[in-house]
């Protein structure tokens, strides 16, 4: 089968189209003929130093699939050769990413149904980031009818999906991004959308709660973000990171708050109930670029310059 694979570690360049033997699909696991692949800024980061990560190269990267299972191995039976399915391959250990390529082998209990009413460019583009901002809205921070969140770099691939699952809780939602992407805020729902490059958004984040803060917070930015929202956050609310924070934290102490890491555990209820709010249009996934699986080296191009809209996807094949 064909992959596109990194003989080493570093830039985007060094991606290499190569023949290698198809996977069979062992006890519990499905083999998908893979239609698309998402790619993701962690793709990135182990492109570019997977052995601080444990990996060892050469490797095939992806962590986003949407394809037709070509066969299931011993003991599944709740999926069937022709069902079409998405998931996120796990990012380390034996088994992990491999969505750059032709076929792909996963567990079954980690593999969903895909959403009837989109394509699959559409629904590679889902599971990693989806399920990162469904995990952090809905089942950590429980976000309800009515209450107020911020999430920081809306614009971007998890942000995106954050805005769209707040706006299906029933928030009321803050978001920020750079000026070129301040209409893509409101056309996923932002109720305030917020130019970072213009400034600190306490002002009016303040302003606009009646100067009781937020609810919620959802950074995917990093770096201080969350310290420097912990004055907008109200007492016992709460905030949520995917990229670790740097700074002190005792004022969020101080204000009763939690505060959750979000690193994406692999499972298919998940997967399910997002395809239920895409299915009835209340979730859209935000598709920048659609390209053909051997120019993955100018998706990671996007990748590494930190800026965009939504996700790129690579089309491996016709559905």
């Amino acid at each position: 089968m064909k992959v596109m694979l990194t003989p080493q570690f570093g830039g985007p360049e060094l991606f290499e189209e190569r023949d290698v033997e198809r996977p069979e699909a062992g006890p519990g696991q499905v083999l998908v003929r893979v239609v698309a692949a998402g790619t993701n800024p962690v793709d990135a980061k182990l492109r570019a130093n997977g052995t601080a990560m444990g990996h060892e190269a050469p490797i095939v990267l992806g962590a986003d699939v949407s394809g037709v299972v070509e066969e299931v191995g011993p003991g599944v039976t709740d999926l069937s050769p022709g069902d079409e399915v998405y998931y996120t391959p796990e990012l380390f250990g034996p088994g992990s990413n491999g969505a750059y390529a032709e076929y792909n082998v996963a567990p079954a209990a980690i593999v969903a149904k895909k959403p009837t009413s989109i394509s699959h460019e559409e629904a590679a583009a889902v599971p990693l980031a989806g399920g990162t901002a469904y995990e952090a809205l809905v089942r950590r921070m429980q976000v309800k009818v009515g209450e107020t969140v911020l999430i920081h770099g809306g614009g971007g691939g998890v942000g995106s999906f954050a805005i769209q699952i707040a706006k299906a809780a029933g928030a009321r939602v803050f978001a920020t991004a750079g000026t070129q992407n301040q209409e893509t805020l409101k056309a996923l729902g932002a109720d305030v959308a917020l130019d970072y490059t213009q400034g600190d958004p306490t002002e009016a984040v303040l302003g606009d709660s009646g100067g009781l803060g937020v609810h919620a917070v959802f950074d995917t930015a990093g770096g201080d973000t969350i310290i420097n929202s912990i004055p907008y956050t109200r007492p016992f609310g709460r905030l949520a990171t995917i990229l670790g924070t740097q700074g002190d934290l005792t004022p969020l102490y101080l204000k009763n708050q939690t505060l959750h890491g979000v690193f994406l555990t692999r499972e298919r209820a998940r997967l399910e109930e997002l395809a239920l709010l895409i299915d009835r249009g209340q979730v859209k996934p935000l598709v920048d670029e659609v390209l053909p699986l051997n120019e993955v080296g100018k998706a990671h191009e996007r990748l590494d310059s930190g800026h965009g809209r939504g996700k790129i996807v690579l089309r491996v094949a016709e559905g």
